[in-house]
């Protein structure tokens, strides 16, 4: 299932700081998202393919570079359908609440 991939890929600390770095500036190179992390070249190209495999993250080639670029559609679906139905409840009380108040 494609929300496990998702799941999977957020549940570790460096791939979720490779999508922040990419919120803050997409279209990034290896070099340019290694460059803030302690660890191998290799071992962030690994990070990366998991997040690619995930549909967090799209490759394209540009030239000779191959550029990085966040993908938050993945993350929005994940959040409608875990997220959304929990905090619905919490709203309508809250509105319930300031009619009642108001009345």
């Amino acid at each position: 299932m494609e929300e496990d991939a998702v799941f999977k890929a957020l549940a570790d600390r460096t791939r979720r700081h490779l999508l922040d770095a990419l919120f803050a500036r997409d279209g990034q190179t290896l070099t340019e998202l290694e460059s803030d992390l302690d660890m191998t070249r290799f071992s962030v190209s690994k990070h990366l393919r998991q997040l690619e495999e995930a549909g967090l993250v799209v490759a394209v080639r540009s030239g000779r570079k191959k550029l990085h670029y966040l993908n938050p559609v993945p993350i929005r679906l994940i959040h409608d359908r875990w997220i959304d139905k929990f905090t619905e409840q919490q709203i309508s009380a809250l509105t319930e609440l300031k009619k009642d108040l108001e009345s």
